[in-house]
């Protein structure tokens, strides 16, 4: 657990009680481990029209060869998969896996 910091904003709200802390991002990043944070990077390509699974590949570095290996699928199931605007459940379990991330950063 990291050490608490003196540099903590308090926002109060509308009735004068605090409702919201700011913290360092630093902070946030040690104490969360990062690892339920999106890179911008895989949001700008969303916001560019990649699907979700897509912008994580390319994210990643990753070939679609190289994914469908993992899964142990041809490249051209692979494609069809990345296509697919929002994959069955166990798919996109699946492929976080190969991925390396938690499924539910596939499910935005």
């Amino acid at each position: 657990m990291s050490v608490p910091t003196h540099n903590v904003q308090i926002i109060n709200g509308p009735d004068g009680k605090p409702a919201f802390v700011v913290i360092p991002y630093d902070e946030y990043v040690n104490q969360h481990g990062g690892n339920d944070l999106i890179p911008h990077e895989v949001v700008s390509q969303m916001v560019d029209g990649a699907t979700p699974i897509r912008a994580w590949r390319e994210y990643l570095h990753l070939t679609q060869e190289e994914v469908a290996r993992r899964l142990g699928i041809s490249q051209p199931a692979y494609a069809q998969q990345e296509s697919v605007a929002k994959p069955r459940k166990l798919t996109r379990e699946k492929i976080a896996k190969a991925f390396g991330i938690r499924a539910d950063q596939l499910d935005i």
